[in-house]
């Protein structure tokens, strides 16, 4: 029962506390050791119909009210994965599935159950594909919360979060066009930044975040100076020369990790930017 139980419109709580909800870092691994080749492989992802439960269209959690996606297509985001395990195996998902912690399955606050979703680890570039059926995680600056299988694929269970993106797989595209596994794009290489705005060293999978994009160089600039007059440190411009025209993107980094990333965010809020965006270089 990992936030699950959804009733029509809202979710029905019993003595549901927000560890419970939340994508508990700390939640318990089995006993026993358990390989990767030992689990399953990633599901196949295909249409199925919407549930009946678990769907709201609105719900509720700890007073604020989320609004369940029509359809995931389009949907990508980045940000930070949590995982749950033996604390919940066996209870009930929002969609009255049984959690297993050993099928790859994740919780999402707002896309419509089930929904198959690719989840890549930025630190280490592996990925996975999972089938969402569970509400949450309902903590701050969470995004996805994995079953266990799902975070061990991605070798993340040691530290209880990674920074990872998320994209939806759906079936809205013509026939022709429809994965039946998530391969990984071929991207073509990012345009390199003005020499002056360049981070002093760069390594491969460094992960930054952006707080704005301009078209006009004084406003990236004036951006800048908020950010640094907050005592964010780290911001540059990075000018964006492949756009017609060019855009000014302002953004911060590298960033070392999740709990960097969280305090960034943080420090963000208190000066009204409340849109950061994990970005590769």
């Amino acid at each position: 029962m990992h936030c699950s139980h959804v009733a029509t419109g809202f979710l029905a709580f019993a003595a549901l506390s927000l560890a419970a909800c939340g994508g508990n870092v700390h939640d318990s691994a089995p006993s026993g050791s358990v390989s990767i080749p030992d689990l399953p492989a990633d599901p196949v992802p295909r249409p199925e119909p919407r549930s009946r439960y678990g769907n709201g269209p609105v719900y509720e959690v700890f007073g604020e009210s989320y609004r369940v996606m029509d359809s995931g297509s389009g949907y990508t985001e980045r940000g930070v994965a949590s995982w749950y395990g033996k604390k919940f195996h066996g209870r009930l998902t929002s969609n009255r599935e049984p959690y297993d912690m050993y099928a790859m399955t994740a919780a999402h606050k707002t896309l419509p159950l089930p929904t198959y979703v690719k989840v890549r680890n930025l630190r280490n570039n592996k990925s996975i594909v999972v089938r969402v059926n569970d509400r949450g995680p309902f903590v701050h600056n969470r995004i996805i919360d994995l079953s266990y299988a799902a975070a061990l694929k991605l070798d993340m269970v040691r530290d209880g979060t990674s920074l990872v993106e998320v994209t939806a797989i759906t079936f809205d595209d013509p026939p022709g066009d429809r994965p039946v596994r998530v391969v990984e794009p071929a991207e073509p290489p990012a345009p390199k930044p003005a020499p002056d705005t360049q981070p002093a060293t760069q390594q491969e999978n460094d992960i930054f975040v952006q707080v704005g994009a301009f078209g006009d160089r004084a406003n990236a600039e004036r951006r800048r100076s908020v950010l640094m007059a907050g005592g964010i440190g780290g911001a540059f411009i990075f000018a964006d020369e492949a756009a017609t025209p060019p855009i000014y993107r302002v953004r911060i980094g590298p960033i070392s990790g999740v709990d960097d990333y969280d305090a960034l965010v943080l420090k963000l809020e208190t000066l009204g930017v409340t849109d950061p965006y994990l970005v590769p270089l």
